[in-house]
């Protein structure tokens, strides 16, 4: 991303404390001598950082007991019907403006030498007009598509001729061997193998996306590569993928979106209704053959 100058990694998991590193990271931020930071998440936690480092300017919504944190608070009103990243893009102006101008397509930048330098690394430059499968979720097993209708999609797309990656992180190395399990061939397992800059070289040559609602779903949009997105538990109002290349499936039962890790309910019909059989008919409408 050109508009971006450098990256600070926070090496925190999702819920952790962990004052040390926050110390860690405050430090590093304050030899940078930022002016302002904006503070996207609503926690406690995200704000301290800033206020740690001695940024004069902490823009962010009030969230939970964050005054003193966040010295230019900006409030959420409830039910506005935003997507996050309408909310997000509020805390570029002062609190209080009405007025939000049409936001642009997120967008990554690929270099192609850099993506087939590593798809040759990783044994991938071979491989004849590969489906890029995104079947993880670090959120919870409720935004993620059974792992059986995975592999019949897998096969199939393997059937037709084309190479199938599977792409995520290390917790997603379970289902993806369940499923390179059930489809021995033309089916590679690359969760946990790559680094996050590697998997966005893989999705920018993919030539189809399938995800469930992910970080990799809203890379792979960002990509602007030809996609659809699962959703079960979450809202495609709330954050969709922002590309016009991007087709949803999302049941919108009375039960969803419920927002929640696991299904509350017990029987997770907002994902086992997308039945396989209606994802293989929109890959047949928009996927051309080899």
């Amino acid at each position: 991303m050109p508009e971006v100058r450098g990256v600070l990694d926070n090496p925190l998991r999702h819920g952790e404390f962990g004052l040390l590193e926050r110390l860690r990271l405050a430090r590093r931020m304050r030899v940078a001598a930022y002016d302002m930071a904006i503070v996207l998440p609503n926690s406690w936690k995200s704000a301290l950082v800033p206020w740690l480092a001695g940024i004069p300017v902490r823009v962010g919504y009030t969230g939970e007991a964050r005054h003193g944190l966040i010295n230019r608070r900006h409030r959420l009103e409830r039910g506005a019907g935003s997507t996050i990243a309408e909310r997000y893009a509020r805390l570029a102006d002062a609190p209080g403006e009405a007025a939000l101008p049409d936001l642009p397509q997120p967008r990554l930048a690929a270099e192609p030498a850099q993506c087939a330098a590593t798809a040759a690394r990783l044994g991938l430059d071979g491989d004849a007009a590969p489906v890029a499968l995104c079947p993880g979720a670090e959120y919870g097993p409720a935004k993620r598509w059974p792992e059986e209708y995975w592999a019949r999609i897998a096969g199939c797309l393997a059937a037709r001729g084309h190479a199938v990656w599977l792409i995520g992180s290390a917790n997603d190395t379970g289902i993806a061997q369940a499923i390179a399990a059930a489809v021995p061939r033309g089916c590679r397992n690359l969760c946990g193998r790559t680094t996050l800059a590697q998997a966005i070289d893989l999705l920018a040559i993919a030539r189809f996306v399938l995800t469930n609602d992910s970080g990799l779903m809203h890379v792979a949009a960002a990509l602007d590569r030809p996609m659809i997105a699962l959703f079960g538990s979450s809202s495609p109002r709330y954050t969709p993928p922002l590309s016009k290349n991007a087709e949803v499936l999302w049941l919108e039962l009375a039960c969803s979106p419920c927002f929640k890790r696991e299904c509350p309910l017990g029987h997770f019909r907002c994902m086992r209704e997308i039945q396989p059989e209606r994802v293989e008919a929109r890959l047949a409408a928009r996927l051309p053959p080899p």
